[in-house]
């Protein structure tokens, strides 16, 4: 029987998959539509997700719209926060870079659930973090020039995209009475405020073709979708350091899909990634059995009744 973390440990590894196939989703959106277009559409569609949800459970979901002002700065801040500062990276440092430095997030994670009340930072989760890290590190890193000052700015927004989105999944865990329905408010404010930059800084491109809508609507429903609802659930009840490490898993899903559909072609470098990824996850996630023992009083069975 499964217990409450390791159920919520799981439901949270769902997000991790679901973000293994960003890049093939954008990529059937062809790079036609403005960033912050996409962003308003694809977070409309997690809100409208949501919605389906409250109707079915026979309400509008108003319940949970009433939360502390520090809840709605902690989803806002996370779920906005993050893609503005990523987004205004990428106009300011190489998009490689930029990929590099904010996926800095898992590590910071497993570092930063160590502050929790309760939880405590072992080693076998920095080791594990660490390792897969680097097996990241080797899949985004392919074709990167590596630092340079000019980029400086667009380096520290990438940065603090790291630092947002992990200071958001921890923050998350002390205001775990917050039920994950809350999550779809969060989405529904995020897609307004990306769509006030949009209009500010953007033109608006809309989807050419069925493919490009099957890239907008399967980004709204899993990536950002699904995928920000499992891992509220997940922060809030599951082993956290663990799925920081899992979650470096994440590039390496989308590498398999793209050579599965024939995108790109397999390679050393990916080999050794998985690898990577794999050893570092196992040994974060590894934990010693505890024997069970038995005490017989040998000389007088008896005397233990």
């Amino acid at each position: 029987m499964l217990t409450t973390t390791l159920r919520a440990t799981l439901i949270g590894s769902v997000s991790i998959f679901l973000w293994g196939t960003l890049a093939l989703l954008t990529r059937l959106t062809e790079g036609r539509i403005p960033p912050f277009q996409l962003m308003a559409m694809t977070f409309a569609l997690a809100f409208l997700l949501m919605n389906l949800n409250w109707w079915r459970q026979g309400h509008l979901g108003l319940r949970h719209l009433r939360q502390p002002k520090r809840v709605w700065m902690l989803g806002i801040g996370g779920y906005f926060g993050y893609h503005f500062c990523y987004f205004l990276a990428m106009t300011k440092a190489p998009v490689i870079t930029v990929s590099l430095l904010a996926y800095m997030w898992p590590l910071l994670i497993v570092l930063l659930a160590g502050l929790l009340p309760g939880e405590t930072i072992l080693k076998r989760h920095i080791i594990g973090a660490i390792i897969a890290l680097y097996g990241c590190w080797l899949l985004i890193g392919q074709g990167s020039d590596g630092f340079n000052q000019q980029y400086l700015s667009g380096y520290l927004l990438a940065l603090t995209c790291a630092l947002i989105w992990s200071g958001y999944s921890v923050l998350s865990r002390l205001v775990k009475q917050v039920s994950t329905d809350a999550a779809g408010w969060f989405c529904g404010a995020t897609a307004l405020l990306a769509l006030c930059c949009h209009w500010l800084w953007e033109t608006t491109v809309w989807p050419a073709s069925a493919g490009q809508w099957f890239g907008v609507i399967g980004l709204g429903i899993g990536p950002v979708g699904i995928a920000f609802f499992t891992w509220d659930y997940g922060v809030k009840h599951g082993n956290l350091q663990l799925l920081g490490v899992l979650a470096y898993s994440a590039p390496l899903i989308s590498a398999l899909l793209l050579v599965i559909s024939g995108v790109t072609e397999a390679n050393l470098t990916l080999g050794l990634a998985c690898l990577a990824i794999v050893l570092g996850s196992t040994i974060a996630g590894y934990k010693k059995r505890k024997k069970l023992t038995t005490s017989v009083n040998i000389i007088n069975p008896e005397s233990r009744y």
